[in-house]
């Protein structure tokens, strides 16, 4: 406990799912976060808000603040940097996990569909990659993770013999792979400046409030699930240690550095990268 005592963390998309479990996981170790989605309040039918996720970390003792902000507008994000470091100080850590994904047949994808996902999944951390760079270089270092996907990756030919597996989360694959590139040539730019820039991505599904399409799928085969505590603890090491350019999974990561993965809060630990998944509990 205490590795990111005395630091700042800026999470995007921190209202729920992957990013409000890193927010909290980064309060348990001493981080005071900075808890970015695109509004205030309830967006839709989905469950989980700003204001619910600050209060939570607030509660166990952590302080956390919230910025609304629209990433898909590129005004909107001029200056966010800034405004996030107002509550608590300079950011420190920075972590991308905001993305929008169109699931259709690549071929179908509108204009405004591929223009939608590039914004938010690769024009978004850069900007704010770029935003944050000037403070961190003058404090003598930080960190950025660029949370990725498995859809990066290029599946293995032939295809499989249906359109919801493979071919459907091509044009938001594109994008990750997009990201996990500049990731890459970033981070070995900026190593002598000791500011650690890596990629992430989760090993299988992570059950999240944002995650339904996929629930059913998940419930008929456990071993397709990854619990959200593993991806807030890979997360944990990334933007703590002295990584350089390395795009992994969430699984691998804790199993290279022999890391335990351990409930939000930090108190209980759950078990080793290999922990299996409570399909319900997690959803």
């Amino acid at each position: 406990m205490g590795s990111c005592d005395g630091r700042v963390a800026f999470i995007t998309g921190a209202s729920r799912g992957i990013g409000r479990a890193i927010a909290r996981r980064f309060s348990a170790e001493g981080a005071s976060v900075v808890l970015c989605a695109s509004r205030m309040g309830a967006h839709g039918e989905l469950v989980g808000t700003l204001e619910e996720a600050v209060s939570e970390v607030q509660a166990a003792g952590g302080k956390a603040a919230a910025v609304a902000c629209d990433l898909l507008d590129p005004a909107a994000r001029e200056g966010l940097i800034e405004r996030a470091s107002e509550p608590f100080g300079p950011i420190d850590i920075l972590v991308n996990n905001a993305a929008a994904g169109v699931m259709k047949l690549p071929s179908q994808t509108t204009n405004a569909e591929r223009s939608k996902m590039y914004e938010l999944n690769v024009n978004t951390p850069v900007d704010l990659t770029q935003q944050a760079l000037p403070s961190m270089r003058a404090r003598g270092g930080g960190w950025v993770l660029n949370i990725s996907s498995a859809t990066s990756r290029q599946p293995e030919l032939p295809y499989p013999d249906t359109k919801q597996s493979a071919w459907i989360i091509g044009a938001y694959g594109a994008t990750k792979a997009a990201l996990d590139r500049y990731t890459v040539a970033l981070a070995h730019e900026l190593v002598e400046h000791e500011v650690f820039v890596n990629a992430m991505a989760p090993v299988a599904i992570v059950l999240t409030q944002g995650a339904d399409y996929v629930r059913d799928i998940a419930r008929k085969n456990p071993s397709m699930v990854e619990p959200v505590e593993m991806m807030a603890e890979g997360a944990l090491e990334l933007c703590t240690g002295r990584h350089v350019g390395r795009v992994v999974f969430s699984r691998d990561i804790v199993h290279e550095v022999a890391r335990k993965v351990r409930s939000l809060d930090g108190k209980k630990v759950l078990g080793d990268a290999y922990l299996a998944a409570d399909v319900e509990a997690t959803a």
